[in-house]
């Protein structure tokens, strides 16, 4: 299924108006189904489902690691993925039922939900030391990794850069957190290691997108935007180094 589609369209502008053809970024529903048990259903851009399958649920702490799957099936043209776990592994059912974490206007006390994160996901024990340069150098990479972005202007990415500045992997989503499952994802099949690496997302950083990197374990998290009080509080907690405003040849050090 491809990640855009052409449209036309009626351009609207000074000397009158026309109609053109565009391309527009994919917007698809995906069911998560473990051992038959549906997980979750989200929208996604098609593309790279077994990584976005793998980095939910390992992210959201479902599953401990990839070795507790036995097989993965995909089916694009149901817009759903099959998981089912090796026999005698087990997860908590109940909470798949209330699982999620509510999100930025929810009323929940911030604290109280840090606690309950950080019970789950240890903080990073280690230091991961990447020089200004670097850092400096990833979004060009990033942009020029984006290419469905490039086509539509309607898609978010993040990226997994090794500690030298290498792009290791890029991802496009319409939606920023299954960009980063999807990279979580790809890291996990591909035996990458995430303690190792740094994560660089194209928009602004949120409190669940850092969750999702401590679970993966990773230890420093950039953002092209800026991020939320509640996702600074959390990498101060989580051991994170949280960079925001990554605009060459500037940016902020949150954490």
């Amino acid at each position: 299924m491809p990640s855009s589609r052409t449209i036309f369209l009626t351009h609207h502008h000074p000397e009158g108006c026309r109609e053109v053809a565009d391309e527009v970024a994919v917007e698809e529903p995906l069911e998560i189904r473990l051992d038959g048990h549906p997980v979750a259903v989200v929208m996604r851009t098609p593309g790279h489902d077994g990584e976005l399958a793998l980095g939910f649920l390992i992210s959201e702490g479902i599953i401990p690691n990839k070795g507790t799957l036995r097989k993965t099936e995909p089916r694009p043209d149901e817009n759903r993925i099959l998981l089912f776990l090796h026999d005698g592994v087990g997860v908590d059912l109940a909470k798949l039922t209330r699982h999620f974490f509510t999100g930025s206007s929810c009323g929940l006390c911030g604290k109280a939900t840090l606690d309950a994160i950080l019970c789950e996901f240890p903080p990073i024990g280690g230091k991961l030391i990447i020089p200004d340069n670097v850092i400096l150098s990833a979004p060009a990479k990033l942009r020029a990794a984006q290419d469905t972005f490039q086509t539509t202007g309607g898609l978010h990415a993040a990226a997994l850069f090794s500690a030298g500045g290498d792009l290791l992997v890029c991802r496009e989503d319409i939606g920023r957190h299954n960009a980063v499952d999807k990279v979580i994802g790809h890291a996990l099949l591909n035996d990458i290691d995430p303690e190792t690496s740094f994560l660089l997302v194209s928009g602004r950083l949120s409190f669940e997108i850092m969750q999702k990197s401590l679970a993966a374990r990773i230890p420093v998290v950039a953002a092209i935007s800026a991020p939320s009080s509640l996702a600074v509080d959390f990498a101060k907690n989580s051991g994170q180094a949280l960079i925001g405003f990554l605009r060459p040849p500037v940016f902020n050090r949150y954490a």
